[in-house]
């Protein structure tokens, strides 16, 4: 069914796989790449196993896996193409965004796109800002106004453990 799949894809896609039952099969590798490669594929986020990695990661395709396994599939299994489909708990549908990177992937429907691109660039700008301050020595404590969170909390500072009089 990736096969059939590829066919639809379009340049700019990111293609999202799922199966019916739980799968860590090596179901996608190098060959497959190649064919979304050449039909303009971004990558592939995939809810099941893959293969091949060091090749993958050579020829730059990016893929988000559930895991990583040798032991390859049938081509013989019926499925679906262009479907909602649920991946790592999220429902994914044709057309929706998806933006990943090295700690994980975010679907969102299209619609919610320019509010969200907003959202993000609001964010980076407060953490760039953040951390500059950081950097500059201020403390998350105070930072992030934590000190009278702590004292609620009855959290005390202990400098040396009971019983270690340095005199």
């Amino acid at each position: 069914m990736i096969h059939a799949a590829v066919e639809v894809c379009r340049p700019g896609d990111v293609l999202v796989v799922t199966t019916t039952s739980p799968s860590t099969d090596g179901m996608f590798g190098d060959l497959l790449a190649t064919s979304l490669r050449a039909r303009g594929v971004l990558g592939l986020v995939i809810d099941a196993g893959v293969r091949d990695i060091a090749a993958l990661r050579e020829m730059g395709f990016p893929v988000w896996s559930r895991a990583v396994h040798a032991q390859g599939t049938v081509k013989a299994s019926p499925g679906s193409v262009n479907v909602p489909v649920v991946a790592g708990g999220q429902i994914v549908r044709p057309g929706d965004i998806v933006v990943a990177d090295d700690d994980g992937v975010l679907a969102l429907p299209v619609a919610t796109g320019p509010a969200a691109a907003a959202a993000a660039a609001k964010r980076l700008a407060n953490e760039a800002a953040k951390r500059e301050q950081l950097a500059g020595g201020t403390l998350g404590l105070d930072l992030y106004r934590l000190r009278p969170l702590l004292a609620e909390l009855g959290v005390q500072y202990v400098d040396r453990p009971p019983g270690d009089d340095p005199a």
